[in-house]
Protein backbone atom coordinates (compact mmCIF):
# COMPACT_ATOMS: atom_id res chain seq x y z
CA UNK A 1 0.00 0.00 0.00
CA UNK A 2 1.40 3.39 -0.68
CA UNK A 3 1.56 6.07 1.43
CA UNK A 4 -0.75 8.42 -0.76
CA UNK A 5 -3.51 10.76 1.82
CA UNK A 6 -6.54 9.29 0.16
CA UNK A 7 -5.55 5.73 1.47
CA UNK A 8 -3.51 6.13 4.38
CA UNK A 9 -4.17 7.92 7.45
CA UNK A 10 -1.76 9.56 10.08
CA UNK A 11 -1.67 9.77 13.45
CA UNK A 12 -1.88 12.77 15.01
CA UNK A 13 -4.46 14.20 12.25
CA UNK A 14 -6.06 17.83 12.95
CA UNK A 15 -9.56 17.53 14.47
CA UNK A 16 -12.40 18.46 12.16
CA UNK A 17 -13.49 22.35 12.13
CA UNK A 18 -16.53 23.15 14.12
CA UNK A 19 -19.54 22.43 11.68
CA UNK A 20 -20.71 25.93 9.96
CA UNK A 21 -23.64 26.83 8.38
CA UNK A 22 -23.95 26.26 4.71
CA UNK A 23 -22.90 29.33 2.48
CA UNK A 24 -26.13 28.90 0.38
CA UNK A 25 -28.76 27.25 2.95
CA UNK A 26 -32.15 25.53 1.64
CA UNK A 27 -34.60 26.78 3.71
CA UNK A 28 -37.69 24.15 2.72
CA UNK A 29 -34.99 21.64 3.76
CA UNK A 30 -33.76 23.89 7.26
CA UNK A 31 -37.90 23.95 7.89
CA UNK A 32 -38.15 20.50 7.99
CA UNK A 33 -35.16 19.71 10.17
CA UNK A 34 -36.60 22.24 12.21
CA UNK A 35 -39.91 20.60 12.33
CA UNK A 36 -37.96 17.30 13.30
CA UNK A 37 -36.15 18.81 15.82
CA UNK A 38 -39.09 20.16 17.87
CA UNK A 39 -40.89 17.30 17.68
CA UNK A 40 -37.94 15.71 20.10
CA UNK A 41 -39.10 18.00 22.72
CA UNK A 42 -42.78 17.96 22.66
CA UNK A 43 -45.48 14.97 21.59
CA UNK A 44 -46.99 16.67 19.35
CA UNK A 45 -47.14 20.05 16.89
CA UNK A 46 -50.53 21.97 15.82
CA UNK A 47 -50.19 23.89 12.26
CA UNK A 48 -50.51 27.95 14.37
CA UNK A 49 -47.31 26.75 16.54
CA UNK A 50 -45.18 25.74 13.85
CA UNK A 51 -45.56 28.70 12.14
CA UNK A 52 -44.80 30.70 14.77
CA UNK A 53 -42.22 28.46 15.64
CA UNK A 54 -40.63 28.74 11.64
CA UNK A 55 -41.63 32.37 11.62
CA UNK A 56 -43.58 31.61 8.56
CA UNK A 57 -47.03 32.10 6.98
CA UNK A 58 -49.27 28.96 7.63
CA UNK A 59 -49.93 27.55 4.05
CA UNK A 60 -46.21 27.38 3.96
CA UNK A 61 -45.89 25.57 7.28
CA UNK A 62 -48.82 23.52 5.79
CA UNK A 63 -46.71 22.27 3.01
CA UNK A 64 -43.50 21.37 4.82
CA UNK A 65 -45.90 18.97 6.96
CA UNK A 66 -47.44 17.61 4.40
CA UNK A 67 -44.29 16.96 2.63
CA UNK A 68 -42.88 15.47 5.81
CA UNK A 69 -46.75 13.72 6.25
CA UNK A 70 -46.17 12.10 2.73
CA UNK A 71 -42.30 10.86 3.62
CA UNK A 72 -44.12 9.06 7.02
CA UNK A 73 -41.81 11.27 9.75
CA UNK A 74 -44.65 12.93 10.87
CA UNK A 75 -48.40 11.69 10.75
CA UNK A 76 -51.79 13.89 12.21
CA UNK A 77 -53.79 12.86 14.63
CA UNK A 78 -57.58 11.85 13.28
CA UNK A 79 -58.75 13.39 16.70
CA UNK A 80 -57.19 16.38 17.54
CA UNK A 81 -55.31 17.02 14.25
CA UNK A 82 -52.14 17.75 15.88
CA UNK A 83 -49.00 16.43 14.17
CA UNK A 84 -46.86 13.78 16.16
CA UNK A 85 -43.92 11.48 15.18
CA UNK A 86 -44.78 8.98 12.55
CA UNK A 87 -43.44 5.69 11.52
CA UNK A 88 -40.28 6.38 9.53
CA UNK A 89 -39.05 8.56 12.24
CA UNK A 90 -39.65 6.43 14.77
CA UNK A 91 -38.34 3.53 12.62
CA UNK A 92 -34.82 5.53 12.50
CA UNK A 93 -34.71 5.97 16.13
CA UNK A 94 -34.96 2.25 16.89
CA UNK A 95 -32.45 1.35 13.95
CA UNK A 96 -30.07 3.82 15.54
CA UNK A 97 -30.36 2.37 19.05
CA UNK A 98 -30.26 -1.38 18.05
CA UNK A 99 -27.03 0.28 16.08
CA UNK A 100 -25.60 1.77 19.62
CA UNK A 101 -26.80 -1.65 22.09
CA UNK A 102 -24.84 -3.64 19.15
CA UNK A 103 -21.95 -1.23 19.18
CA UNK A 104 -21.79 -0.86 22.65
CA UNK A 105 -21.94 -4.86 23.64
CA UNK A 106 -19.04 -5.62 21.13
CA UNK A 107 -16.93 -3.31 21.48
CA UNK A 108 -14.30 -4.33 23.91
CA UNK A 109 -13.89 -7.22 21.90
CA UNK A 110 -13.09 -5.48 19.04
CA UNK A 111 -10.49 -3.27 21.37
CA UNK A 112 -8.88 -6.35 21.63
CA UNK A 113 -8.98 -7.18 18.64
CA UNK A 114 -7.50 -4.01 17.02
CA UNK A 115 -4.56 -3.96 20.12
CA UNK A 116 -3.62 -7.48 19.13
CA UNK A 117 -2.88 -7.01 15.81
CA UNK A 118 -2.19 -3.62 15.62
CA UNK A 119 -4.18 -3.42 12.50
CA UNK A 120 -7.80 -1.47 11.59
CA UNK A 121 -11.04 -4.05 12.97
CA UNK A 122 -14.60 -3.01 11.45
CA UNK A 123 -17.82 -4.22 12.85
CA UNK A 124 -20.31 -4.24 9.69
CA UNK A 125 -23.73 -4.92 8.80
CA UNK A 126 -25.53 -6.10 5.65
CA UNK A 127 -28.04 -4.05 4.17
CA UNK A 128 -29.07 -5.17 1.08
CA UNK A 129 -26.62 -5.83 -1.54
CA UNK A 130 -24.35 -3.13 0.62
CA UNK A 131 -22.41 -3.67 3.81
CA UNK A 132 -22.55 -0.72 6.15
CA UNK A 133 -19.22 -0.31 8.09
CA UNK A 134 -21.01 0.47 12.07
CA UNK A 135 -17.89 0.91 13.87
CA UNK A 136 -14.26 0.52 13.60
CA UNK A 137 -11.16 0.67 15.93
CA UNK A 138 -8.14 2.15 13.91
CA UNK A 139 -4.66 1.18 14.04
CA UNK A 140 -2.45 3.66 15.98
CA UNK A 141 0.45 2.96 12.94
CA UNK A 142 1.54 5.87 11.11
CA UNK A 143 0.34 3.88 7.70
CA UNK A 144 -2.36 1.91 8.22
CA UNK A 145 -6.25 1.25 6.48
CA UNK A 146 -8.06 4.40 7.62
CA UNK A 147 -11.72 4.08 9.42
CA UNK A 148 -14.71 3.53 7.10
CA UNK A 149 -17.42 4.14 10.02
CA UNK A 150 -20.11 5.41 8.62
CA UNK A 151 -19.65 4.53 5.15
CA UNK A 152 -21.43 1.48 2.88
CA UNK A 153 -19.63 -0.17 -0.23
CA UNK A 154 -21.24 -2.80 -2.57
CA UNK A 155 -21.48 -6.16 -0.70
CA UNK A 156 -19.71 -8.34 -3.17
CA UNK A 157 -16.45 -5.76 -3.28
CA UNK A 158 -15.46 -6.63 -0.05
CA UNK A 159 -14.47 -9.08 2.48
CA UNK A 160 -17.35 -8.47 5.11
CA UNK A 161 -19.87 -7.93 2.75
CA UNK A 162 -19.37 -11.44 1.04
CA UNK A 163 -18.70 -13.55 4.37
CA UNK A 164 -22.42 -11.55 5.06
CA UNK A 165 -23.75 -13.00 1.28
CA UNK A 166 -22.41 -16.27 2.11
CA UNK A 167 -25.49 -16.27 4.75
CA UNK A 168 -27.92 -16.12 2.12
CA UNK A 169 -28.76 -18.77 -0.14
CA UNK A 170 -27.87 -18.55 -3.60
CA UNK A 171 -31.58 -17.50 -4.63
CA UNK A 172 -31.50 -14.82 -2.43
CA UNK A 173 -28.19 -13.36 -3.87
CA UNK A 174 -29.38 -13.82 -7.22
CA UNK A 175 -32.93 -11.64 -6.49
CA UNK A 176 -30.08 -9.01 -4.71
CA UNK A 177 -28.19 -9.27 -8.10
CA UNK A 178 -30.24 -9.52 -10.67
CA UNK A 179 -27.73 -8.50 -13.65
CA UNK A 180 -25.15 -10.98 -14.05
CA UNK A 181 -22.43 -8.03 -14.21
CA UNK A 182 -21.37 -6.69 -11.13
CA UNK A 183 -19.82 -3.13 -10.45
CA UNK A 184 -15.83 -3.24 -9.98
CA UNK A 185 -14.47 -1.07 -7.57
CA UNK A 186 -10.89 -2.36 -8.44
CA UNK A 187 -9.49 -4.58 -10.93
CA UNK A 188 -9.39 -7.13 -8.42
CA UNK A 189 -12.93 -6.76 -7.68
CA UNK A 190 -15.34 -9.91 -8.47
CA UNK A 191 -17.24 -8.73 -11.96
CA UNK A 192 -19.86 -11.28 -12.60
CA UNK A 193 -22.44 -13.10 -10.40
CA UNK A 194 -21.31 -16.49 -11.29
CA UNK A 195 -17.69 -15.59 -9.96
CA UNK A 196 -19.47 -14.38 -6.79
CA UNK A 197 -21.78 -17.46 -6.47
CA UNK A 198 -18.89 -19.46 -6.79
CA UNK A 199 -16.87 -17.47 -3.90
CA UNK A 200 -19.56 -17.71 -2.00
CA UNK A 201 -19.84 -21.49 -1.77
CA UNK A 202 -16.08 -21.56 -1.44
CA UNK A 203 -16.66 -18.66 1.83
CA UNK A 204 -19.48 -21.24 3.56
CA UNK A 205 -16.97 -24.04 3.02
CA UNK A 206 -13.97 -22.54 4.93
CA UNK A 207 -16.42 -20.33 7.11
CA UNK A 208 -14.64 -17.05 6.59
CA UNK A 209 -14.04 -14.79 3.29
CA UNK A 210 -11.08 -12.62 2.22
CA UNK A 211 -10.77 -9.43 0.28
CA UNK A 212 -7.45 -8.49 -1.31
CA UNK A 213 -7.69 -5.38 -2.95
CA UNK A 214 -11.10 -6.02 -4.05
CA UNK A 215 -12.63 -2.56 -2.53
CA UNK A 216 -9.17 -0.68 -2.22
CA UNK A 217 -6.01 -0.82 -4.18
CA UNK A 218 -3.35 -1.45 -1.38
CA UNK A 219 -5.97 -2.98 1.13
CA UNK A 220 -6.35 -6.70 1.76
CA UNK A 221 -8.59 -7.84 4.26
CA UNK A 222 -10.18 -10.92 6.29
CA UNK A 223 -14.06 -11.07 7.95
CA UNK A 224 -15.81 -13.79 9.38
CA UNK A 225 -19.32 -13.52 10.28
CA UNK A 226 -21.14 -12.82 13.86
CA UNK A 227 -24.63 -13.40 13.52
CA UNK A 228 -27.89 -11.78 13.47
CA UNK A 229 -29.04 -8.82 16.49
CA UNK A 230 -32.53 -6.95 15.45
CA UNK A 231 -33.20 -8.59 12.23
CA UNK A 232 -29.93 -7.28 11.09
CA UNK A 233 -26.73 -10.02 10.26
CA UNK A 234 -23.31 -8.45 11.29
CA UNK A 235 -19.34 -9.44 10.83
CA UNK A 236 -16.49 -8.49 12.00
CA UNK A 237 -12.99 -8.25 10.03
CA UNK A 238 -9.84 -7.07 10.41
CA UNK A 239 -8.00 -4.94 7.29
CA UNK A 240 -4.12 -3.92 6.78
CA UNK A 241 -2.14 -2.26 4.48
CA UNK A 242 -1.02 -5.06 1.80
CA UNK A 243 2.18 -4.83 2.30
CA UNK A 244 1.85 -6.34 5.50
CA UNK A 245 1.04 -9.68 3.97
CA UNK A 246 3.58 -11.75 5.37
CA UNK A 247 2.38 -10.69 8.50
CA UNK A 248 -1.10 -10.84 7.57
CA UNK A 249 -1.15 -14.72 7.64
CA UNK A 250 -5.14 -15.40 6.22
CA UNK A 251 -5.59 -18.45 8.11
CA UNK A 252 -3.95 -17.55 11.50
CA UNK A 253 -6.04 -14.23 11.09
CA UNK A 254 -9.47 -15.93 10.11
CA UNK A 255 -9.11 -18.52 13.37
CA UNK A 256 -8.69 -15.41 15.98
CA UNK A 257 -11.45 -13.90 14.36
CA UNK A 258 -13.52 -17.27 14.51
CA UNK A 259 -12.70 -17.38 17.93
CA UNK A 260 -13.88 -13.71 18.44
CA UNK A 261 -17.47 -14.46 17.37
CA UNK A 262 -17.60 -17.20 19.45
CA UNK A 263 -17.06 -14.71 22.47
CA UNK A 264 -19.13 -12.75 20.41
CA UNK A 265 -22.17 -15.33 20.30
CA UNK A 266 -23.56 -14.17 23.60
CA UNK A 267 -25.02 -10.83 21.62
CA UNK A 268 -26.35 -12.79 18.83
CA UNK A 269 -28.57 -14.92 17.68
Amino acid sequence: MTASPDKVRWVNNPSPAQPRKPQYPIESVDNALRILLLLGERKSLRLTEVSEYLSVASSTAHRVLAMLQYRGFVRQSNSSRAYEPGPALTEIAFSVLRQIDVREQVRPLLDDLAEHYGETVHLTRLDGSLVSFVDAVESSRAVRVGSRMGKTLPAHASASGKVLLSLLSDEAVVALYPREELEPLTPHTLSTRTALLEELDRIRKRGYATGVQESEDGVIAVAVPLGTYAGSRYAVSISAPSHRKKDFTEVTVAEDLLRFAEQARAFFS
